[in-house]
């Protein structure tokens, strides 16, 4: 097991890369595009992004490299003591926490929130406002750990 580790250290920090990558798009540029469309349209354009995202691929990305930090904190915890094991166990906890947690914690019912509204309705326009500031603010921290953890990952290579 314990020579499986640079392997999937390698492979936790190109997961955590592209999940950093399409976090940072969605918080750059993204959703300030759908925040320039009518309300109804925003949200009608979120809530298809939201059941669009759900994809083999995206969620393997996402929650696989999340399950490869539970194993890499594991590795740390279990006497891997190796040269840049305090790298990996920083970006594997940044990893964990900032991104399958956030997601479940923040992002999700965000989105489940404007999945329940009318978009037409006065709620709807409030919900959305909410969502704008809330859930970008959560993207925010999502990109920066996933980024962070890579970084961490690269050096416990090193």
């Amino acid at each position: 097991m314990m020579k499986l580790l640079p392997t999937l250290t390698f492979i936790a920090a190109i997961g955590s890369g592209v999940v950093g990558g399409v976090f940072f798009a969605f918080s750059n540029f993204v959703i300030a595009a759908l925040a320039r469309l009518p309300v109804p349209s925003g949200i009608a354009a979120m809530n298809s992004i939201n059941v669009t995202v759900i994809t083999p691929t995206f969620m393997t990305a996402l929650f696989g490299t999340g399950l490869i930090c539970l194993v890499l904190i594991a590795a740390v915890f279990f006497g891997w003591s190796q040269s840049g094991s305090y790298w990996l166990l920083a970006g594997a906890v940044i990893y964990f926490v900032g991104n399958p947690i956030v997601t479940m914690v923040f992002n999700v019912p965000l989105n489940d929130a404007l999945a329940a509204v009318d978009p037409q309705s006065a709620d709807g326009a409030a919900v959305w406002a909410n969502h704008l500031s809330q859930w970008v603010m959560w993207n925010h921290v999502r990109t920066v750990t996933a980024i962070v953890a890579m970084a961490c990952f690269i050096m416990a290579l090193i």
